[in-house]
């Protein structure tokens, strides 16, 4: 059975481009894996109005995995450095500490439509496409589309 993965990011989106893009794709459930869910940049995408919205728009279920988000010292070591290369293996090291997948459950994974959501526009230099390629890389009938 094939697991859809999709990928989002709220940043340079309206909100209706943001919902509608979800819901053209049919999205069930979408997971948030910002470290800070509620930051008031966050605009129409705050973790605590998130549930709401896509409820009453989009008949979509939120959920919010912390365990899929940077720490805050590799968060700052990036915006300092700004190497992506050592972004990208210290937070992937990261995952593999934390056993995410251990953490996720493969057939509800199955059964619905999941969408990673970040703040990002792209998914080149985002968490959110690490994580999803994390997952793809333990469960191989993982197919991944990023929501632009």
């Amino acid at each position: 059975m094939t697991i859809k993965l999709y990928t989002i990011g709220f940043t340079q989106k309206t909100a209706e481009h943001f919902f509608g893009l979800l819901k053209d794709n049919k999205i069930t459930v979408l997971v948030d894996t910002r470290l800070k869910p509620d930051s008031q940049l966050s605009g129409f995408a705050k973790g605590r109005d998130l549930p709401y919205f896509l409820r009453h728009l989009n008949n979509c279920d939120y959920r919010y995995m912390s365990s899929m988000s940077p720490s805050g010292d590799l968060l700052s070591q990036y915006r300092d450095d700004k190497s992506w290369i050592h972004y990208e293996v210290a937070f992937k090291q990261l995952l593999d500490q934390r056993d995410l997948i251990t953490q996720l459950e493969r057939s509800w994974w199955a059964q619905n439509s999941v969408c990673l959501l970040c703040s990002e526009h792209a998914p080149t230099h985002c968490h959110r496409r690490l994580v999803a390629e994390y997952i793809a890389s333990y469960w191989s009938e993982t197919q991944i589309t990023h929501l632009m």
